[in-house]
């Protein structure tokens, strides 16, 4: 025992090997046990909130919560370990108290043990976020669906302003109140570099506050070239997400989503359908008029069609057809069952013109050739 004793307290680097033994075993138990602390954490945490949890399940906050508070461990078992050791006085390292590398190394391991902190709060506002947001799916509104992401993207711009101000105030020594202060001098300047920022910022409290649209409507913002159509998914900070018909995402700023013009396609109470049924020019009148009867009649005893008047007239002559204007309106906003109703009319109207032996038109011309016969030829000299 003795022998062992007096081999542990040998000195090594500065260091007794004991010290050093000890060391490398904080540092293996850390790694090894950095998951099932975790873990054992992670479940903790769980059944202090499982109350308010509205059934999550605890996968859904150990995907969240597990990998920060592993390498928080980690860092509080390299703290730990490193804590047993001394640095040697050969290797001429100045105090911790003067610039140095000692000094970087410590304000880097404050810094990075303050940012798995904000990480952690962060991500437990996102499990937080994720509550409501269940609950908000059991509402009627939509208003809540809109609200919920925007306060928890506040909440989270918020810890992070917290977590970098904490930073500055206690690992670098910095006043956070002169800072502030101070940087009311530069806010003029700020204020301009950041002026788009700011706009879209202050365009999605009103986006929230006259509600234009909420999540999941379905929209068209812009004019001409620059006229996009999606769903809303999410309205944020700077941009408001669309998912258009292809698949594809956009994301338009909030300042344009309410100075430009916007069409709310989820409000409408109906949608029309404008066309020209072409038919004929030896169509007969009577074959017309009794095709225009029967459309417009067939129309006004549908219940997805009869809502508003049809328009059914015999229009205009064409260039190679007799033209019917065809215009109904269909009791519904969403787009797919507009379509499937035109569908039916189309149908629909194939059936009575095929009814009244009428005839589609398509693009012809006749051509009239005057013959040269009565003109002789000029003999060749």
């Amino acid at each position: 025992m003795e022998s062992v004793k007096t081999w542990f307290e040998q000195q090594l680097m500065g260091n007794s090997v004991g010290n050093l033994v000890l060391f490398a075993l904080l540092i293996l138990l850390g790694l090894w046990l950095k998951r099932i602390l975790s873990m054992l954490l992670s479940r903790f945490f769980y059944r202090l909130v499982k109350p308010e949890s509205n059934a999550i399940p605890i996968s859904d906050f150990l995907r969240l919560m597990r990998q920060p508070i592993e390498f928080l461990i980690l860092l509080i078992m390299l703290f730990l370990a490193f804590d047993r050791l001394a640095i040697p006085d050969q290797w001429g390292f100045v105090p911790r108290t003067e610039f140095g590398y000692r000094l970087v190394v410590i304000r880097l391991y404050q810094t990075t043990l303050m940012i798995t902190l904000a990480w952690i709060a962060i991500r437990f506002v996102k499990f937080v976020g994720l509550i409501f947001q269940k609950r908000a799916e059991q509402t009627e509104t939509k208003l809540d669906d809109q609200l919920v992401p925007f306060v928890r993207d506040l909440m989270i711009l918020t810890v992070s302003a917290i977590a970098f101000f904490s930073i500055l105030s206690v690992v670098f020594d910095v006043n956070v109140i002169a800072l502030v202060t101070s940087l009311g001098i530069g806010g003029l300047a700020i204020a301009l570099a950041a002026r788009e920022t700011l706009e879209n910022l202050f365009a999605s409290f009103a986006i929230l506050l006259d509600r234009p649209f909420v999540t999941g409507d379905t929209v068209t913002a812009g004019t001409g070239p620059n006229q996009v159509t999606g769903t809303v998914e999410k309205i944020g900070f700077r941009s408001t997400r669309l998912r258009t018909d292809d698949g594809s995402r956009i994301a338009v700023p909030n300042r344009l989503m309410i100075s430009q013009s916007l069409d709310n396609l989820t409000q409408r109470s109906q949608r029309r359908a404008k066309f020209y049924l072409r038919l004929a020019l030896d169509t007969p009148a009577e074959t017309l008029r009794g095709i225009v009867d029967d459309t417009r009649q067939w129309l006004e005893n549908q219940p997805k069609t009869n809502q508003s008047p049809p328009l059914i007239q015999f229009d205009t002559f064409g260039e190679s057809s007799l033209d019917i204007l065809i215009q109904y309106y269909v009791a519904t906003s969403d787009y797919r069952e507009f379509n499937a109703i035109k569908e039916e009319v189309n149908y629909q109207l194939m059936a009575i013109v095929k009814k009244h032996s009428g005839r589609f038109a398509f693009p012809s011309r006749n051509i009239y050739l005057r013959s040269q016969a009565g003109f002789p030829l000029e003999s060749e000299k």
